[in-house]
């Protein structure tokens, strides 16, 4: 398995070239966006890229854009030490298939690449102009980082319920938890009165400030709640905004 790193700072390319070769993989190393497409080329002598997003010149994601307009397929690990979940959401719309908190441990940039890189090998290799096969109908997900996958649940939450269930999956070991994210009556009562709306807890509204939460907590943890349960206690002025505006369906 051969891998390339594309990232401007030596010291953080050589541990994880320390790291991934002492795996097993046989890693090449690029110190910028434009010398990282130049090392692809069309991705067929590489099993995946670590692509970090911060860089000089071309940054990460329009990176990661040209290098899935030239191969769709191609398996891109985003890493990033100034990420948001806005970020990574923007990252996984380019095509990305991990996004990784940096610093990260070995375990789990070991975990990650491999993970990817089975993912990637169960739909054959990439090619220039090939088509990614289509997700199945189920299994969507919503975000992928540190190494876990948030899944949309299968069942919605009835209008009225105060909490909204979450698959979320270690890709490494396909170990899967139910997580919950109950919606505080007071955060649903305080934007009934600023926005003159009442969005039922158990609607998109609220399952969208469910899923927010969740994924920045494990952005920032790095694993999911230790009881199981996290509480969403207040929105901010943007998602007030949005609020106002809001037409379930």
């Amino acid at each position: 398995m051969r891998l390339l790193i594309v990232d401007d700072e030596p010291h953080i390319r050589h541990m994880m070239r320390l790291t991934l070769e002492a795996a097993g993989y046989q890693v090449d190393e690029a110190s910028d966006g434009q010398a990282g497409l130049d090392r692809f080329r069309d991705g067929s002598q590489y099993d995946a890229v670590v692509l970090d997003q911060k860089m000089p010149g071309l940054d990460g994601l329009e990176t990661l854009q040209r290098i899935k307009e030239h191969t769709p397929d191609a398996c891109v690990l985003m890493a990033t030490a100034f990420g948001s979940i806005e970020l990574a959401v923007d990252a996984m719309r380019l095509g990305a298939t991990d996004f990784l908190r940096k610093p990260m441990t070995p375990e789990t940039l070991r975990g990650a690449v491999a993970a990817a890189i089975a993912g990637k090998t169960s739909r054959g290799p990439f090619r220039r102009g090939a088509t990614p096969r289509p997700a199945g109908p189920v299994e969507i997900a919503i975000l992928t980082m540190n190494g876990f996958q948030i899944l949309r649940p299968l069942d919605e939450a009835p209008p009225s319920s105060p909490e909204h269930a979450f698959r979320v999956r270690h890709v490494a070991d396909g170990v899967e938890v139910t997580l919950k994210v109950a919606i505080d009556p007071d955060a649903v009562e305080r934007v009934a009165r600023l926005t003159h709306r009442r969005l039922e807890p158990g609607g998109a509204f609220w399952r969208l400030q469910a899923e927010r939460l969740l994924s920045a907590y494990i952005w920032s943890e790095g694993k999911g709640p230790a009881d199981g349960t996290l509480i969403v206690r207040d929105v901010s002025r943007e998602d007030l905004d949005v609020a106002a505006r809001w037409t379930e369906g």
